[in-house]
């Protein structure tokens, strides 16, 4: 400890804590680099006391005093590791009561981002996930992806927001009553993921994989019977639908020998061997096609066994047997390879590299690793299997398999992992996991149920997204088999979080009003879960909040999982939001304008139904509300957006893709009167429409090529 007049500075553990009496100003400062500096208040029956070093010989604390300049009470500093606890108590005379503050700064992580790591008491409702810089009321947490580093906060009022770079205010507050304690903490995780769920924790590797993969597949609406022509017939009207909008990958699916009859377990998987009746020119030449329509081509594998008879014969020592001398087989293969043969590994590394570098796939869609009993990491954990393992110690069997698969295919192209998990090794070798069971039976249309279970299982995974994998919650199939709430509700479930985006249907089958739903979803936004833990029912209210440097809002998913309409409510609380303020609502999926609101919201939603609204704070001049461009409502289109309040102007930048019209929504307040509008691009078409009785302003907006508008609106006082 060092004391002089008005300074305290002490060492306890990892942390050096000084205090300033002249200014109430604590500083604590963390040895892993994280820095907490703010003021300390204390007010009594309106009256403010002081905080000051005490008046005794006790290193660990600071005295507060009453107006009178008397000590009644202390803040006591305790360390337990990396834990920061700041205890408020009474001295003795336990007659006074108070509210003890902190509003200070964090320093933290550059790329961190506010979040929430203790899940309320009770049943939760609201899914909340956030793109930029979010906040929430509900956050206690600061997180940072590369270091797996989580600093979370604990007060019984608490108010964490962003400022970027790292840095973030706060806000503590507790009340002392009488007989009554009220604690403050700090605590430094280290490893927060690593110790709970993901044991291989490795962050996404941005170079690889810089943002959610997004492509087309075959197998949900072709099941195994597509051919070459017909993923290239497809991938022609993906590239005119769908591929200026920001689809990048073209995979393929049961593409081996023997591969247009399921089950899986009979396919030639092992060896490269492609079926010749589907696919006459081979992989490379298939590849090469699709990489001239500008897509970057994928491929589907299912190395853990293989169907093909000769393959076996000659190379049974490769295999599995059980006791009897008979082949062990699984979901994979009927006869399933032996991961502790180093022959095996290298047969692995031979074919990944073939198709990777000689054929030139850069998405690899590799299939059989943890759904369930049937599948290789399940498998090879059972003690009668380990059994049969050429090497019967192997303690990671699966972790060997999955690292050679890496090693195979080469540090520059991205691995799903079907199904992975984030318990596993996947979790530090692949780019994304497929986090659900396919979303259609074989040779089946798309249904409800299947809407339902791919619902289930983004809730209970999505806590992991965009950090460990990218979450790939399977094809977001859009075709008429589902009518059009349903069809909307998959696309919201899909594109709201930001997961994974592979369309599967036959595209010249879709109506003009379902394609648009796909081009919605393009690009994928960068969006991060809020609450870092995993969920167990299915919530009805999801809510995306959207922080960019000119401008905060949300965007909030009301599902209905029930068969009858529905009712549903949420309070701004709910929502982490001022409840104070009004707000303003606009559904996306309806366009329709819910006006102001305040403290609450109850709508109807229809059976099997989302409706999808953006909330912005009201403000008293003309605001942006809603764009028709993406799912988001703005988040990946508007660039840029500003008041001037001299000019009566309101200046933006938007996004905009070739030839396809996007409308910007815009409230304007009855004292103000709208003028004209102006662009600046190259070959554009604006044009405005006012609606709801002149209250919303509809702003069209349609150019010839893909670029960024600028446009203006001008705006007068009403007299």
């Amino acid at each position: 400890m060092t004391q002089i007049i008005g300074l305290l500075t002490i060492v306890l553990g990892a942390w050096t804590i000084t205090f300033d009496e002249t200014n109430s100003q604590l500083t604590a400062i963390h040895e892993n680099q994280i820095v907490v500096s703010g003021k300390l208040s204390f007010e009594s029956n309106n009256e403010k006391w002081s905080i000051g070093l005490a008046r005794d010989a006790v290193t660990n604390r600071i005295a507060l005093i009453d107006p009178r300049g008397l000590v009644f009470g202390y803040i006591t500093f305790q360390v337990n590791g990396d834990r920061l606890e700041l205890l408020f108590h009474h001295r003795t005379r336990q007659f006074y009561s108070g509210v003890l503050s902190f509003d200070g700064e964090i320093e933290f992580r550059p790329e961190s981002f506010a979040c929430r790591t203790r899940p309320e008491a009770g049943e939760e409702r609201v899914l909340v996930l956030g793109t930029g810089n979010a906040d929430s009321f509900h956050n206690d947490t600061i997180f940072a992806r590369e270091e797996d580093l989580a600093f979370q906060i604990q007060a019984a009022h608490l108010n964490l927001h962003s400022q970027g770079n790292g840095k973030y205010g706060v806000h503590l507050s507790g009340r002392i009553e009488q007989a009554a304690e009220s604690t403050f903490v700090f605590n430094v995780e280290d490893n927060y993921f690593q110790r709970r769920y993901v044991p291989y924790y490795s962050p996404i590797d941005r170079k690889r994989c810089p943002s959610a993969p997004t492509g087309w597949m075959s197998w949900n609406v072709y099941f195994d019977k597509a051919t070459a022509e017909d993923n290239l017939a497809e991938a022609r009207i993906g590239q005119k639908y769908l591929q200026p909008f920001g689809l990048e990958f073209w995979s393929i699916e049961s593409w081996q020998g023997n591969s247009d009859q399921l089950p899986v377990s009979q396919f030639h998987n092992v060896n490269l061997e492609v079926n010749e009746r589907q696919f006459p020119d081979g992989m490379k030449k298939l590849a090469d096609d699709i990489r001239a329509l500008g897509f970057r081509p994928g491929i589907w594998m299912a190395p853990f066994g293989t169907g093909n008879d000769e393959f076996y014969q000659s190379h049974k020592n490769w295999f599995l047997h059980n006791s009897n001398g008979e082949p062990l087989g699984t979901w994979n293969g009927k006869y399933t390879l032996d991961p502790t043969n180093p022959e095996v590994h290298e047969q692995w590394r031979k074919i990944f590299h073939t198709a990777s570098q000689d054929w030139g796939y850069e998405f690899f869609k590799i299939d059989g690793m943890s759904a369930g009993p049937g599948y290789c990491a399940h498998f090879f954990e059972d003690p009668n299997i380990r059994a049969t393992f050429s090497d019967p110690d192997c303690p990671n069997s699966f972790e060997s398999c999955v690292r050679t698969f890496r090693e195979g295919i080469g540090p520059d192209r991205v691995f799903l992992a079907c199904q992975g998990h984030v318990t596993g090794p996947e979790a530090e070798f692949a780019d994304a996991s497929r986090i659900g069971s396919d979303i259609v039976h074989p040779n089946t249309p798309v249904k409800w149920a299947n809407i339902l279970q791919q619902a289930g299982r983004t809730l209970n995974q999505i806590f992991t997204h965009n950090i460990v994998f990218f979450a790939d919650p399977d094809t977001l199939l859009v075709n008429e088999a589902l009518n059009i709430e349903e069809a909307r509700t998959t696309t919201t479930i899909v594109s709201l979080p930001g997961q994974m985006m592979f369309s599967g249907d036959k595209l010249a089958e879709l109506p003009p009003e379902r394609m648009r739903l796909l081009q919605q979803t393009l690009p994928v936004c960068d969006i991060h879960p809020m609450n870092l833990y995993p969920y167990f029912s299915m919530l009805p209210i999801w809510d995306l909040k959207i922080s960019r440097d000119f401008l905060c809002w949300d965007v909030v998913a009301l599902f209905n999982w029930s068969d009858e309409e529905q009712e549903i409510r949420f309070s701004f609380d709910e929502l982490g939001l001022d409840s104070q303020n009004e707000f303003v609502l606009y559904e996306f999926w309806t366009n329709c304008d819910f006006g102001t609101v305040q403290d609450a919201f109850s709508m109807t939603v229809p059976a099997r139904a989302v409706r999808l609204l953006a909330v912005h704070p009201v403000q008293s001049v003309p605001q942006f509300l809603t764009s028709d461009r993406h799912i988001t409502q703005g988040a990946v289109d508007l660039t840029d957006l500003s008041w001037d309040e001299n000019a009566f102007a309101l200046r933006g930048k938007v996004k905009l893709v070739a030839e396809n019209p996007t409308t910007l929504r815009f409230r304007i307040p009855d004292h103000f009167q709208f003028l004209e509008n102006q662009t600046e691009s190259s070959a554009d078409k604006l044009s405005v429409q006012w609606e709801n009785n002149k209250k919303i302003l509809a702003v069209k907006l349609i150019s010839k090529e893909s670029e960024e508008v600028d446009f203006l609106l001008l705006f007068s006082k009403k007299q």
